[in-house]
């Protein structure tokens, strides 16, 4: 599978502050899914999935709520 890199905004970051992989936003088939993991990207501002290696990124200037 080739790599991607995805760029996110705060809102599209559930409550917990991350993002499941697979994800819609990867534009992910179901023949290229992989088990779900989820990925904390509000605590350093990116994480890389362990199945796949997308890579998750929080956009530039994007803040996360104090609530994460």
């Amino acid at each position: 599978m080739s790599k991607m890199k995805i760029e996110l905004l705060a809102k599209d970051l559930n409550r917990e502050g991350g993002v499941y992989c697979p994800s819609p936003l990867a534009d992910m088939k179901l023949w290229n899914s992989h088990p779900t993991v989820f990925l904390d990207v509000a605590r350093t501002g990116r994480a890389k999935c362990p199945y796949c290696g997308t890579e998750y990124t929080l956009k530039a200037g994007e803040h996360v709520g104090a609530g994460h």
